[in-house]
């Protein structure tokens, strides 16, 4: 079976900077839900006709990835809004209260810098603004069921940007 608009599809991969430095690497098939929002749309469309074994190497540029590098995104709040146990890589889903009305609430944010008296969060998605070569390797192809059809994701977020209402965090595999 190929990848097709409403498939299932097993990868596994190697995703480098431009520079050539490696950010991930997965050797243990994840599957995605091909036509749903599992997958960044670059992606879908580079597996498209792709069989088991095959891989495929693109680059991806921010806009078609995780977008550009917001600065907007990024807060400095008071240090007593947050737990005394506040450290540097914490993640929150929006802010505390207290914190900046102006915050946008859906998104997660990671906590860069801690001091004395100020913590700064930063909303943006770790891989903004990076340019990314990613290898894919089909390590399977399925139809995909009803049900996962209807829910239009397997849960994976790897490969997909945060929408507003998302519960589950971006991450590095």
């Amino acid at each position: 079976m190929k990848v097709n608009e409403q498939c299932v599809v097993a990868l596994t991969w190697e995703l480098k900077d431009t520079l050539g430095e490696e950010l991930d690497v997965c050797e243990d098939p994840v599957e995605f839900l091909v036509g749903g929002k599992d997958l960044l749309q670059a992606i879908e469309s580079a597996l498209q006709g792709l069989s088991q074994g095959q891989s495929k190497a693109i680059q991806l540029e921010p806009e078609h990835a995780f977008g550009d590098f917001n600065e907007k995104l990024i807060f400095v709040e008071e240090r007593r809004h947050f737990p005394d146990n506040v450290e540097e890589g914490m993640l929150f889903q929006g802010l505390p209260d207290g914190c900046s009305d102006s915050a946008p609430s859906h998104l997660l944010y990671h906590i860069t810098d801690v001091y004395p008296e100020h913590v700064v969060l930063d909303g943006n998605h770790p891989l903004a603004g990076i340019a990314l070569r990613l290898t894919l390797t089909v390590q399977g192809v399925r139809e995909a069921t009803l049900e996962e059809i209807g829910k239009g994701s397997l849960g994976t977020g790897f490969f997909q940007v945060p929408q507003v209402g998302d519960t589950e965090p971006p991450h590095l595999h």
